[in-house]
């Protein structure tokens, strides 16, 4: 869902390493179509008309229809607040990657967790962007400027880093990765507290 910077990247390179891709919503349109969409395609005719509505490699079909079509994998990169409950009651995929920052209701979260839907949370899914954006501040700050490779690695490095520590959270605790993602981050803020001794308590 979403066919803007993220979304439009994140189907760039899902169906670059091989994924089927077959449905696309945003604002304009909801496309299916169950071989796959083409990305290229569907890319220069978006660039072309402002728009995927229209598209001629997909069928048009009711917004609400996208949240039960038969899919593995749900990448929300839109709104916040897309998945509700009865949203994820209809949901038929096995993997949902939060490419938009809080898509998903905390009763819908619940939802998708008694079903056995595995939610890779925002804070973790969609922080490669910031982190990019921290390189940039560096690079400014040092005067000194990586290639797109050192920071594609450095970026892999860090967003891989960072799901392996809330997956290896999520089994100690037994709870859900958002619940872990949340324990890692308070975990790091208190000895970052404790080691650097700058704040207060």
């Amino acid at each position: 869902q979403g066919f803007g910077n993220v979304g439009s990247e994140a189907a760039r390179l899902f169906a670059g390493a091989g994924a089927r891709v077959v449905a696309i919503q945003d604002h304009t349109a909801t496309l299916f179509n169950a071989t796959g969409i083409d990305m290229k395609a569907l890319t220069a005719w978006q660039t072309e008309h402002k728009q995927i509505a229209g598209f001629p490699g997909a069928e048009t079909i009711a917004s609400d229809a996208f949240w039960r079509l038969e899919m593995d994998i749900l990448i929300p990169a839109a709104l916040e607040g897309q998945i509700t409950r009865q949203r994820a009651e209809a949901l038929t995929c096995k993997l949902v990657l939060e490419g938009a920052n809080g898509p998903t209701y905390p009763d819908a979260d619940d939802v998708l967790a008694s079903r056995g839907i595995l939610v890779v949370p925002d804070v973790v899914c969609n922080a490669g962007g910031v982190t990019v954006s921290y390189f940039e501040w560096v690079q400014d700050m040092a005067s000194f400027f990586w290639s797109e490779e050192e920071i594609n690695a450095r970026m892999d490095k860090i967003m891989t880093d960072a799901i392996v520590h809330v997956w290896e959270k999520a089994t100690e605790k037994s709870c859900s990765l958002r619940t872990a993602a949340y324990i890692v981050a308070c975990e790091r803020i208190l000895l970052a507290r404790k080691d650097r001794g700058i704040y207060p308590g």
